[in-house]
């Protein structure tokens, strides 16, 4: 239980990234949506990953990776939107 407040930080992030997920989906836009600042979650979810499995392997490293996948999807359907929908205008 020593680590219950970053259980519950990857949590909140956690219920965040689907609604993200969801409206780029829905959008079919980048506009109002920052790529480096996905990045930067991004870096900063694989530096908790790195720390889980350097120092302090337990289970809270797969909300690590369950969020890092999402982040990724989320920069994913950036690159898609901006291709797919950017060409149409």
């Amino acid at each position: 239980m020593e680590n219950i407040f970053e259980i519950g930080m990857l949590v909140c992030f956690g219920f965040a990234w689907p609604v993200n997920i969801y409206k780029s989906l829905k959008s079919k836009s980048v506009s109002g949506k920052s790529v480096f600042f996905l990045y930067i979650v991004l870096a900063g979810y694989a530096s908790g990953i790195t720390h889980k499995f350097v120092f302090d392997y337990n289970y809270v490293v797969y909300l690590y990776i369950i969020n890092a996948l999402m982040v990724s999807t989320d920069i994913i359907l950036y690159y898609r939107n901006k291709f797919l929908y950017s060409n149409n205008k």
